[in-house]
């Protein structure tokens, strides 16, 4: 099945939809504790939709990470509350959309691109690394972004989910532009996050609360894990 133009609008307009959605929520402040969170998750989409619009190379990785933090959601919430019919649709509409940039014939707009594996001499092993690197990423921040602006009973919380979600924001940036010091900084973000596990299950139990920390710090860990070997290599060499 190819239809690559066809699938790319249609992952494209569920992009949109939640970027509008997101939107249209932080603008009401229906919820005004969560209108920042809110408007946090909507720049995620946004960013979904307005990089597979322009093609960049990183675009279908990037979106799918957040198609799969939208299935994710969508399970978790089913697993607390039952299959109520908005969970079923935004888990059906997070997975169409993951199905329909996944895929061989999906890549060639997108990371098939010849012009930047030449820009950073990537053979087809290193861009496979690099794309689970930032599927993984894509999928950690909409929960990093929900931890650091829902509302939190103490600051020391607040402050290190903020430094965790600026280091994923400037880990991300430089993972795309293959630079050590962001999977560094994925690393430490995926740490700090997981620091903060145990401390919210102890305070507040097994709940959401500490469910995304848990989600978000593992998916740094192992966005961090396929660069492991080289950069050992790299520094035994050294």
């Amino acid at each position: 099945m190819k239809f690559v133009g066809e699938r790319r609008a249609l992952a494209a307009a569920i992009m949109v939809f939640y970027f509008l959605m997101y939107g249209v929520l932080a603008y009401a402040q229906l919820v005004p504790e969560l209108t920042k969170a809110f408007a946090a998750i909507a720049g995620v989409y946004g960013l979904a939709f307005f990089a597979l619009v322009a093609g960049y190379f990183w675009a279908r990785w990037y979106a799918v990470g957040v198609g799969l933090y939208g299935v994710i959601t969508a399970a978790v919430g089913i697993w607390q509350i039952g299959p109520e019919n908005v969970l079923l649709f935004v888990g059906g509409t997070h997975l169409a959309a993951t199905i329909f940039l996944w895929g061989h014939a999906m890549s060639e707009p997108y990371d098939g691109q010849a012009a930047w594996r030449q820009k950073f001499h990537m053979d087809e092993s290193a861009v496979q690394r690099l794309g689970r690197s930032v599927i993984r990423a894509g999928v950690s921040l909409p929960f990093i972004l929900l931890y650091a602006f829902a509302p939190k009973p103490d600051s020391a919380s607040f402050v290190v989910s903020l430094s965790a979600l600026v280091l994923v924001a400037a880990g991300l940036r430089g993972l795309v532009q293959l630079k050590t010091w962001g999977v560094l900084a994925l690393g430490a973000a995926g740490a700090l996050m997981l620091a903060m596990v145990g401390a919210d299950i102890a305070s507040h139990g097994l709940g959401a609360l500490a469910l995304r920390p848990a989600i978000a710090g593992g998916m740094l860990i192992a966005a961090t894990a396929p660069f492991l070997a080289p950069i050992a290599r790299f520094i035994a060499v050294a």
